[in-house]
């Protein structure tokens, strides 16, 4: 069976979805297909692997695994045939729930909902607020928090304090913590996280200061090296990143691992 489509990917689709595959199958009896999605964040693709090694050899040969990764995250795509869809469901279900065994930590959300979106669920349903001083993300990390319909309901404002001496007029970063410890530094980041929670008055405050690159690296402090924050009443969380010598790369990793910063910090 031969079939012609548009060459324009939208189009191919649309067509593949709503027309192509509902005429093979009236013609042909085709088997059962069952996509599961598990979406982790936190963990490279082969340490993943190394983790879940034992797990994915003992998958039945109707069940195949699919490593996608991408940036800061890496989907696992469970890809089932048979003839019962029912019968697939189930044991892929049994398989993830084998696979939060090892790996459960790391594992955020199923199908095709970003990390954005998820936690802007979870602020929503606690009804906690969030606010955020971006350094060397530049607002990225507000574009992805406010991409999500109806995240006026969590998300109150974000401060880019950008230029040293932002971070402490406009801000209120301590003169002396910039002085002895620099911007790029736990002491700083601590400060940014605490602040903007208090200058916003919300429940949750996160910050970034790095150095995005490709200038502004020290020998003890090279291109790549980012500090983020996560601030509440109870608790600030800190995390130290070596990234890479790609300055949207940074940026995008960074303000992703901001996102799994939220995730493994809100409180329970």
């Amino acid at each position: 069976v031969f079939m012609s489509m548009p060459g324009v990917p939208h189009e191919m689709k649309k067509m593949m979805t709503d027309l192509v595959l509902p005429r093979l199958a009236k013609k042909y009896q085709l088997p059962v297909l069952y996509h599961k999605v598990i979406r982790t964040i936190g963990i490279g693709e082969s340490f993943l692997a190394e983790k879940i090694a034992d797990w994915e050899n003992a998958l039945p040969p109707h069940i195949k695994l699919a490593y996608l990764p991408s940036l800061g995250e890496v989907k696992l795509r469970l890809t089932g045939f048979g003839n019962s869809l029912s019968q697939l469901e189930t044991e892929t279900n049994h398989l993830v729930e084998k696979l939060k065994e090892r790996v459960g930590q790391f594992i955020y959300g199923y199908g095709e909902t970003p990390i954005e979106v998820v936690i802007g669920e979870t602020l929503r349903t606690r009804k906690l607020t969030l606010s955020i001083a971006e350094s060397c993300t530049g607002g990225y990390l507000s574009h992805l928090i406010t991409s999500v319909p109806g995240s006026s309901e969590y998300f109150l404002g974000t401060m880019i304090p950008y230029a040293y001496e932002i971070k402490m007029r406009q801000l209120g970063v301590k003169p002396e913590t910039l002085e002895k410890y620099g911007a790029v530094s736990e002491p700083t980041i601590i400060e940014m996280a605490n602040i903007v929670r208090a200058k916003f008055s919300t429940d949750i405050g996160v910050a970034t200061s790095g150095i995005a690159g490709p200038g502004g690296a020290t020998p003890d402090k090279p291109v790549g090296t980012v500090w983020i924050a996560y601030s509440d009443k109870h608790q600030t969380v800190t995390k130290k990143l070596q990234l890479t010598k790609d300055r949207m790369l940074n940026i995008k990793l960074a303000s992703a691992a901001v996102l799994n910063l939220i995730r493994q910090s809100l409180p329970g």
